[in-house]
């Protein structure tokens, strides 16, 4: 499903980073051992009663400042804002009304977005209403007071956030699916849209970061409904703008969040990049489809090998998303772009592919045939039996003894005998190990 998108801005030492903590600090995700994977905390998600939302946490807002570092900052904030469904404004009410306040909620009202007005350090409920009094001059709605710290009031809040988001943001058509095109600046993402689609939907441009936010494209293709996902281009600069290109991954995250499939587009001629790296990561841990997509292959000198030896170098350092395919296009030329949605459509079969837990467990007892499970201490790693419990992507179960015996090189090798005897190209493929308890484990 879809997911609204809340920011959470104020000025500095309001407590926006102890709430933004706060409110995703229990979610449970998949942690895996994998350079780039970790999930940038600026960006994160929450669940309330049912609903999920995004949500991104910003730097203070300095409003007047020469500072560059306190500008960027700011403009950050600015970004996050136009990214927004609901802005959560955060003020503090033990400090009380400052000019600051008054000069960030001018910016807030020009926004015409949906904002919430929240005084936080409020620790005793006796205290709320000489603590949010004086907000009300701010001119952006009712005061709620709350404690982050605390946990005070959170749960008032939080009705309050999701009965501020759209009424129609949690829905999606669930036969479309969502392609997101990712990647750096002036790799071509906005001409693929514009080409699929055979209309200028997308602004073009030589000048890097043109698409300022995600642009969705509803496009159809030999009977398949996609809704194309276009991105602010990913790059990594000095440390001058780290915040801002900072917060460009952070756009991709959001889209790569809502997304089916991703498409990483690179230049041909510049290559894969650790940016890229770090985005494919996103990806991979979000269980979402993923291809490279190597763009301006109309620019490379050709040998006998250069194509095969390209694609090989790619997978070599994308080892954690190996199962990803490579693309060869020429956007400008038109050259094999539809390949690209001809292979998502294949990405998304796979994604809903189901083994049968008769044929998966035969799977399991000709690879431990073949290589035994490790073992340590002269205990051995047994397993059980398996089952895939989900899709989109696959999820499978195993009971084994112990997840300790449990080596990842093997956990490798069991997803390349399940990956031999089915497609699942383009898509990860997620394991979860439970023990069973009993007398093979004294």
């Amino acid at each position: 499903m879809s997911k609204p998108i809340m920011a959470i801005v104020g000025r500095p030492n309001v407590g926006k980073s102890t709430f933004f903590n706060r409110l995703v600090g229990e979610r449970r995700a998949i942690v895996e051992d994998i350079p780039g994977v970790t999930r940038d905390r600026i960006y994160a998600e929450a669940e309330w009663q049912g609903k999920e939302f995004g949500i991104i946490d910003t730097g203070g807002i300095e409003v007047r400042t020469d500072d560059i570092i306190l500008s960027q900052m700011r403009d950050q904030a600015v970004m996050a804002m136009d990214m927004a469904d609901v802005i959560l404004f955060m003020v503090d009410g033990k400090e009380g009304l400052t000019t600051a306040d008054r000069e960030v909620a001018t910016m807030l009202r020009r926004t015409g977005k949906e904002v919430i007005l929240v005084v936080n350090k409020v620790d005793k409920p006796s205290n709320e209403w000489d603590a949010v009094m004086d907000f009300y001059e701010l001119g952006v709605g009712e005061p709620i007071a709350i404690s982050a710290a605390n946990m005070l009031n959170m749960g008032d809040l939080l009705d309050r956030i999701v009965a501020g988001f759209p009424e129609d943001c949690w829905e999606r058509d669930e036969e479309r699916t969502s392609i997101a095109i990712i990647g750096k600046p002036n790799v071509g993402k906005s001409s693929l849209v514009n080409a699929l689609t055979k209309q200028n939907r997308v602004i073009v441009s030589p000048i890097a970061g043109t698409t300022r936010d995600t642009i969705d494209t509803p496009f159809e293709y030999e009977g398949n409904a996609y809704t194309l996902i276009d991105t602010a281009g990913l790059r990594k600069k000095s440390k001058v703008h780290d915040s801002i290109e900072k917060f460009s991954v952070i756009r991709a995250v959001a889209a790569i969040e809502r997304c089916d499939i991703c498409i990483l587009m690179i230049d041909a001629v510049e290559g894969l990049t650790e940016q890229d790296k770090k985005i494919a990561g996103y990806a991979h841990e979000a269980g979402k489809g993923l291809m490279v997509v190597v763009n301006k292959w109309d620019l490379i000198e050709k040998e006998t090998n250069t194509m095969r030896d390209y694609e090989r170098k790619i997978k070599a350092e994308l080892l954690f998303a190996s199962y990803a395919p490579v693309l060869f296009v020429s956007v400008l030329n038109k050259q094999r772009i539809f390949d690209i949605i001809a292979k998502a459509a294949k990405i998304a079969e796979n994604r809903e592919q189901r083994i049968t837990t008769g044929k998966l467990n035969s799977i399991l007892e000709d690879a431990i045939m073949m290589r035994q499970p490790p073992s340590d201490k002269g205990r051995r790693l047994k397993i059980y039996y398996g089952t895939q419990v989900n899709v989109k992507p696959p999820l499978f179960s195993f009971s084994i003894n112990d997840r300790e015996l449990m080596h990842f090189s093997y956990a490798r090798y069991l997803e390349n005998k399940i990956r031999e005897a089915y497609d699942f190209e383009g898509t990860s493929v997620k394991f979860i190990w439970n023990e069973r308890r009993g007398k093979d484990n004294v």
